[in-house]
């Protein structure tokens, strides 16, 4: 993983092209920090806590599906 330190109002560049991605920090207070997402529209972006809520709940639907051969 690599690590970097931003000020308010710095920024990152994720790519390079047409998939480029800017991230800017644009407030920090207390324990949160806000930031600023630029990225073509065909990129989604999520929260990762959300995405793995979501992936946990699609694996626990797996392990509850049936087997044709438990019809029976």
């Amino acid at each position: 993983m690599l690590t970097l330190t931003r000020k308010p109002d710095e920024s990152i560049i994720i790519g390079d092209g047409e998939d480029q991605i800017e991230v800017t920090v644009k407030e920090i207070r207390r324990n949160q920090v806000r930031l600023g997402i630029t990225a073509p529209n065909h990129i989604k972006i999520f929260r990762k806590e959300l995405l793995d809520r979501e992936n946990e709940a699609c694996a626990g639907n797996i392990t509850h599906m049936r087997r044709p051969s438990d019809f029976d």
